[in-house]
């Protein structure tokens, strides 16, 4: 039970509270959405730290789902009715490893040509890999009743409270790592916000962007959570009141995380990345505005990411050194969230045609950074798939190319 402090009542800022809608308003009344992002049905909501899509995964959200109190979670089963895998054209291409997404508020699993569906709460999304792929972490949503004050009215409110699941690749149920709710002593009783969980490489700190453990004295900004004890910390990075941050992305060798600094130039939303150094505890801007949604290159020298212009959204490759722009991956405007193979050679991403989105692939030869773009690949069709939940990929150790042999420095009798 979350301990809120009593005396006077610390009151949520000005705004009605995250997740929390009156009974019987919508939730869309209530939440301040800016900048346009993909074809005009994908829009960038700076007010809550999220990017909330319009466009396919029905309970993709992980709050418009039916929801299934009690039921159990299925094992691995596979329904190709509901997740249609395009087979390559190419037999010189191999997707490696398995891909996790969200579906109609449940979490799939891709790999070998294969769709097959892990969880049917109807109610989850956000899905990541554990550090040794062997399990996800997901968020869920789960309704309640809730009671609190907004500017001094005591009002009802119909909740969607978030908890932080992980759940066994193989099937089973999941098991809670952190519950959303706010419940002090009395009637009282409210709900923090929970998005992007996502592990560090360690397994031992979930890194995600929330107001918890108190929403009446934080926005919804980076902090850490500590797995073996529940603890959450936060990390005091600058920001943009009320508008914090989001995307956190561990990179390979756990010593940076990056996220993005949500910021807006009036009415016009200006998202960059920014990274967190774990040793010296200080961050560092990657990118100018207009990039979101960070994914690293297995070296940590470079990220995906997703970039928003006034004609949509585009997947490009930014140097993590320079914050230059090295590469655009897409230009159709209706590409977003990025996953970065660890083989290093592919790049997975969301797509949207009409209101459907789908997942594809685009193929990088050579050598970093001169890389050439190969022929964009669709891994799924029609898929119907969350626009909200970003993509994420891993692949055993011994499927992983070798490692390229490090250059030797040069001798001092070299010349430059």
């Amino acid at each position: 039970m979350t301990s809120i402090p009593r005396g006077p009542r610390q009151r949520p800022t000005p705004r009605e509270p995250y997740g929390g809608t009156p009974s019987g308003l919508p939730i869309a009344a209530i939440v301040s959405v800016v900048g346009l992002l993909v074809v005009a049905i994908v829009t960038f909501s700076l007010g809550s730290g999220d990017l909330p899509f319009g466009i396919g995964g029905g309970g993709g959200g992980g709050g418009t789902g039916p929801g299934q109190s009690g039921k159990p979670d299925v094992a691995r089963t596979p329904t190709p009715s509901n997740v249609v895998v395009v087979p390559s054209e190419d037999p010189g291409v191999k997707v490696p490893g398995t891909i996790v997404y969200a579906k109609d508020g449940n979490i799939w699993l891709q790999s070998n040509g294969e769709a097959t569906q892990l969880t049917n709460s109807g109610r989850d999304s956000m899905p990541s890999f554990s550090e040794d792929g062997q399990a996800v972490y997901f968020v869920r949503t789960r309704q309640d009743d809730g009671l609190w004050s907004v500017s001094g009215v005591l009002k009802k409110y119909v909740l969607d409270i978030p908890s932080i699941l992980r759940v066994p690749v193989s099937g089973g149920t999941p098991t809670k790592i952190l519950d959303g709710v706010v419940d002090p002593a009395g009637s009282w009783k409210w709900m923090g916000f929970i998005r992007g969980p996502v592990i560090s490489p360690d397994g031992k700190t979930v890194a995600m962007v929330s107001d918890l453990p108190d929403p009446t004295r934080s926005d919804v900004t980076l902090k850490l959570l500590n797995v073996a004890n529940g603890r959450i910390t936060d990390l005091g990075l600058s920001q943009r009141p009320p508008l914090g941050h989001q995307d956190a992305t561990w990179r390979p060798d756990g010593l940076k995380l990056a996220y993005v600094f949500a910021d807006r130039d009036g009415a016009k939303g200006t998202p960059s990345i920014w990274a967190w150094d774990i040793k010296t505890k200080k961050s560092r801007q990657i990118t100018g505005p207009g990039y979101l949604q960070p994914s690293y290159s297995p070296d940590g020298r470079y990220i995906a990411a997703t970039k928003t212009s006034a004609f949509g959204t585009d997947v490009v490759i930014i140097d993590t050194s320079t914050g230059a722009e090295l590469l655009k991956l897409t230009d159709d405007g209706a590409s977003w969230a990025p996953s970065w193979s660890p083989a290093g050679d592919q790049v997975a991403f969301l797509h949207v045609d009409g209101q459907v989105v789908d997942l594809r692939l685009v193929q990088l030869a050579g050598s970093a950074p001169s890389w050439t773009v190969g022929e964009t690949i669709d891994l799924t069709s029609a898929a119907g798939l969350d626009g909200i939940s970003r993509p994420d990929w891993h692949i055993p150790a011994d499927q992983l190319p070798a490692p390229a042999p490090a250059t030797p420095a040069p001798s001092a009798s070299t010349t430059p």
